[in-house]
């Protein structure tokens, strides 16, 4: 009875995978936002941010856990004609995360910290179809920006920051992720057969429409994502450019 329930629940898990990607690909292939996309080779000024000592525990994965290239990845949109400032709409993003992810793949759920707004060292879920949650901590919180580090189970071991910024008469919304696959399997899907980065980037693309959205306002000119990939990566970030090395 036990392995019946579990092969429904992997049945079910895997139907919703699928259900998942199949609308977020059909609102990607059908969406008539321009994406420019540009790749290059990358190099040690590729590594993520110095991470907190206080904040660093076994349970962190940080891009020395991974496995593969290091991917130094930005999402970019200018938001025209809102109603918004840079620190008023990463307010709102920071009050309910929700609100910027595309509802028919990912759910934020808090799992540490007090509701209302993003603390450092809150802990967050991003619930996602199939056995694929992503479980984070926030490291670093400003007016317009905040940081995340990836917690064991998730499918990438680095980090990733969303921020706003003022540009001319307009709002500049990015997502930065650093990050290596955190499997040889999520590798294998993600650099090999394409498909977890390609689901990643149909999810950042969505976040940064869904951002200009919440501004009320409108994404002039497309989404811009820029992609360096680089075999150097850091074995413990918080030590500094000292701690570099090749990645298996």
């Amino acid at each position: 009875m036990a392995s019946k329930g579990s092969f429904v629940r992997r049945a079910l898990a895997v139907a919703r995978l699928l259900l998942g990607m199949a609308l977020i690909s059909w609102r990607y292939l059908w969406q008539i936002t321009p994406l420019h996309r540009s790749e290059e080779c990358g190099d040690e000024s590729d590594l993520p941010p110095a991470l907190p000592d206080d904040l660093i525990d076994e349970r962190c994965q940080l891009v020395g856990d991974g496995t593969g290239q290091l991917f130094h990845r930005t999402f970019s949109v200018r938001i025209e004609a809102g109603d918004l400032d840079a620190p008023t709409l990463m307010a709102v993003v920071m009050t309910d995360l929700n609100r910027a992810f595309p509802r028919e793949v990912a759910t934020v759920q808090r799992t540490r910290g007090r509701e209302g707004g993003l603390r450092v060292g809150d802990e967050l879920v991003v619930r996602m179809p199939g056995p694929w949650n992503a479980p984070v901590r926030v490291v670093a919180c400003e007016d317009a920006s905040f940081r995340m580090v990836t917690l064991r189970g998730h499918l990438e071991a680095g980090q990733i920051e969303f921020r706003a910024r003022p540009e001319e008469k307009a709002v500049r919304f990015e997502i930065e992720a650093w990050a290596r696959p955190s499997t040889r399997l999520v590798n294998l899907l993600y650099a090999r057969a394409r498909l977890a980065k390609e689901m990643q980037l149909n999810m950042w693309v969505r976040c940064c429409l869904r951002a200009a959205d919440l501004a009320h306002g409108r994404a002039r000119g497309g989404v811009h994502i820029h992609t360096r990939r680089t075999t150097t990566c850091a074995r413990e970030p918080r030590a500094g450019p000292d701690s570099t090395s090749t990645c298996p």
